[in-house]
């Protein structure tokens, strides 16, 4: 398979590569991708050690778990102590990275908080000792996925010292994102598409994404969603199968959804197909695939991806971001999510880029 052939490929090879079923072409496809993967970004696969601050929310997305509208969810947001001390952990390990992840806010408050925790964690270094400190890691990279700001914020974010956001489209369809959205000013699609050009504005790499086997949604509009990266010009992406939580709007509509193994051989799909259309991105192998099998990161691994993602987020507190139920690793502590994640990589033969911030390279070519 000549992976040179996915850079142009057209809206038709995209959908007829995400109804294929024979098992030998889709080892060959993944295999293609991985070898790209290899080839292009390297085998090592990076950590950005995720804490989850807040699942205090505004939005009230059709399907989250932590939506505005769900009074049934306890409400959490974690000091700035727990984010350093998690910051710290990161270090002492040598992921080089980590994520701050939350419910979307806009208030001074929050945006001033987000602005100190950046510079706080920047200063941070590996104790003495630590494995972060034999690598002689740099200061942590960090990605914020704090949904929708203004220019200025994005702007006052990169200063402080983040560089790259992940802000998920969840789908590329404007009808579509309609039905899993609220029609109204507060969830507004060409907003989310301008906060996407904002971030590219203010300086950062950016990440989007995608839910996969979503209620209505067809391989024709999963075709658009890899077209849409492609067009945007992205620099990562973190997408993954899209999980029903009783809480929400959209669980009346769980008898229509694919089977859950057919959600996730499809986020595999996409996956491999876009490590091929754009082979110096960076994707995330997401949790939500690990929901689905045990496997199911790895997978995605061994498809293209190159980023993971162990959570750092209390033990405490880890039950109450569920955006979908199920989700694996609430009763875990960091370290045992992490050794448990660098045992899984090493039994499969994977090694891990510690020590680096492993930026896209696709956004080190543009600049």
């Amino acid at each position: 398979m000549d992976y040179r052939d996915f850079r142009n490929i057209d809206h038709a090879g995209l959908v007829a590569w995400l109804k294929e079923t024979d098992t030998s072409k889709l080892s060959e496809l993944y295999a293609a991708a991985f070898a790209v993967k290899k080839a292009t970004v390297g085998e090592a696969v990076y950590l950005r050690g995720l804490v989850e601050i807040s699942n205090r929310c505004r939005k009230n997305c059709l399907y989250c778990g932590i939506r505005s509208g769900n009074t049934d969810t306890v409400r959490y947001e974690i000091s700035d102590e727990e984010v350093l001390l998690s910051a710290q952990f990161a270090a002492d390990q040598g992921y080089g990275s980590m994520v701050l992840q939350g419910g979307e806010r806009v208030d001074n408050a929050f945006v001033s908080r987000i602005t100190s925790l950046v510079g706080r964690i920047k200063r941070i270094r590996p104790a003495a000792g630590s494995r972060g400190e034999r690598l002689a890691a740099p200061s942590l990279g960090i990605t914020l996925s704090l949904g929708e700001q203004s220019l200025d914020v994005y702007r006052e974010w990169h200063a402080a010292g983040a560089h790259r956001y992940l802000l998920r489209i969840e789908s590329s369809d404007k009808d579509l994102y309609y039905k899993i959205h609220p029609h109204d000013d507060l969830h507004s699609y060409d907003a989310r598409l301008q906060a996407l050009y904002d971030l590219r504005k203010a300086g950062f790499q950016v990440g989007t994404g995608v839910m996969i086997g979503l209620p209505f949604q067809t391989e024709e509009h999963l075709a658009c969603d890899l077209e849409f990266f492609r067009s945007l010009d992205i620099d990562m992406c973190g997408m993954g199968p899209y999980l029903e939580h009783s809480q929400t709007p959209l669980w009346v509509y769980r008898d229509r959804l694919l089977p859950q193994p057919q959600r996730l051989e499809l986020s595999i799909k996409m996956v491999a197909l876009l490590r091929l259309m754009m082979p110096d991105v960076n994707i995330a192998a997401t949790t939500a695939m690990q929901a689905i099998d045990p496997l199911g990161r790895e997978k995605a691994i061994m498809a293209g991806a190159n980023v993971l993602m162990p959570n750092l987020t209390l033990s405490e507190v880890r039950e109450q971001y569920q955006i979908y139920q199920n989700k694996p690793g609430v009763a875990e502590d960091a370290a045992l999510t992490s050794s448990s994640i660098e045992q899984r990589l090493a039994e499969a033969g994977i090694p891990i880029g510690y020590g680096r911030w492993g930026d896209s390279l696709h956004a080190e070519s543009r600049f």
